[in-house]
């Protein structure tokens, strides 16, 4: 049976993204999508509340600035140069677009304000955000003196963007400083300073202390978190529906598209937009579905478009975030009929994931937490399919700080979180094993909790078609 993506959705096109059901024959045909599913999830006891709003709000960054300040104000550093595009947003909240154009700000150690050195395609979204001052260049490569926006079109010399950060910062006052900065200046860089700057102006690394304040989540991060995972929890049960009644008819590529679909709906339909800038800013919801072979690569370079089959494993996977916050969410299928050597890689797999929550508790060192994994899974003679480290820390940008890996000896703090990847892969019986999901770092010594809903059963995940 051949199935188009209008067909895939019911046969109301769009109606089975909203209304219609994807749940299983035993399942009346007027429930919900996801209903099935969505009966097995995990109830939540961990007191964490799902956020009402949508992003972060301004006072929340000037707060982020505030912490940053009392430090730079200990040091004896003037303020913060800023061009790191995840701690633009985190300290100022303003949502932008990354390419090869310088964007910078400046926030001073004495005073809230934001001061943006920045290229004029984004002058609309800086002026209608927080902004004290603000220096604009035309493009990369910036013709000096050439504004087309303002009718001054020139062909002067090509302007070196650095320096001119630089001579912005000197007509403000900041000469013979000590400055912040998130990045470790080049040879280069230095020597830009020193023909700027007559008196000596040293610029200062604190880079690693951003990442460590963007790794510890905070109240309002965390309930951000958690309404973004409430939606993926909805995907994902939408997802294990469709595969359970559609089955063999469908091909991995549909099944992510589909949940894809109908999880950006979910979305969407309670986030409040008007079109304007600053709304509806970082929020992304991506499903990849492999069925097969596929599954037996960590991070494979091939196309996934295969039919789903009886005996294939299957991984339901993706990320989802709002207002940037938010993770991965993944689950491993096993999907009859499948022999032991197959159910042993999963129930390994499986079963290093709970450990990675009851393991990963304040104080302990991100080691000894991949350490009792790794010997776990040497134990239990799975030794030949390990490939990675069992998870990374979560952010805004993806892979963040710290990682549970045996090389990686921080503590873990409250607020850390991470994703849940004791993977295990057979390439030569074509197959892998592969979770993950968010688990958060809580005080005084308690196991983590867990961001979705998800369960890590037999029931969700080994699965009959």
């Amino acid at each position: 049976m051949t199935l188009d993506r209008r067909s895939l959705l019911g046969g109301a096109a769009a109606a089975a993204v909203a209304t219609a059901s994807h749940a299983s024959q035993t399942a009346p045909s007027s429930a919900p999508a996801g209903a099935r599913s969505s009966g097995l999830f995990v109830k939540e006891d961990d007191g964490l509340e799902a956020a009402r709003f949508d992003r972060l709000p301004l006072d929340w960054h000037k707060g982020r600035v505030r912490a940053l300040q009392a430090h730079l104000q200990q040091e004896g550093l003037a303020g913060a140069l800023l061009s790191d595009r995840w701690n633009l947003i985190y300290f100022t909240g303003l949502f932008h677009s990354t390419t090869e154009r310088p964007f910078t700000v400046y926030l001073p150690a004495d005073r809230m304000a934001a001061i943006w050195f920045h290229p004029s395609l984004d002058r609309d979204l800086v002026a209608s955000w927080w902004s004290t001052e603000a220096d604009s260049y035309f493009d990369f490569l910036h013709a000096d003196g050439a504004f087309p926006n303002e009718g001054k079109v020139q062909q002067g010399r090509t302007v070196d963007l650095f320096e001119w950060t630089m001579r912005g910062l000197k007509k403000r006052g900041l000469e013979g400083k000590r400055i912040a900065t998130d990045r470790e200046l080049s040879a280069r860089q230095q020597e830009t300073v020193r023909k700027v700057f007559t008196k000596e102006t040293k610029f200062e690394s604190i880079g690693d202390r951003c990442e460590k304040m963007r790794a510890i989540k905070t109240p309002e991060e965390l309930a951000l978190w958690r309404r973004a995972y409430r939606v993926f929890d909805e995907t994902h049960a939408f997802a294990r529906d469709l595969l359970l009644e559609k089955g063999t008819d469908l091909t991995d590529f549909a099944l992510g598209h589909a949940a894809e679909e109908f999880g950006m709906n979910l979305i969407m339909k309670d986030i409040k937009r008007d079109g304007a800038p600053h709304n509806a800013v970082g929020i992304t919801l991506g499903v990849g579905v492999r069925s097969g072979r596929g599954t037996g690569y960590p991070h494979p370079n091939q196309f996934h478009h295969n039919r789903i089959q009886k005996g294939h494993a299957l991984q339901i996977a993706g990320g989802v975030r709002i207002g940037g916050c938010g993770g991965e969410l993944y689950r491993a299928f096993l999907i009859h009929p499948y022999n032991d050597h197959r159910k042993k890689l999963w129930t390994v797999s499986r079963d290093c994931c709970l450990m990675q929550k009851d393991l990963s508790r304040e104080g302990v060192a991100c080691s000894t937490v991949a350490y009792q994994i790794h010997q776990h899974q040497v134990k239990e003679g799975v030794a030949k399919y390990v490939y990675h480290r069992p998870a990374h820390g979560m952010g805004m940008e993806g892979h963040q700080m710290p990682y549970l890996a045996l090389g990686d000896y921080t503590m873990l703090e409250p607020g850390m979180i991470f994703s849940v990847e004791p993977g295990l892969y057979d390439t030569e019986n074509d197959f892998g094993v592969n979770f993950s999901d968010g688990f958060v770092v809580r005080p005084g010594g308690q196991p983590s909790l867990q961001m979705s809903r998800l369960p890590w059963s037999e029931e969700w995940c080994l699965v009959k078609l």
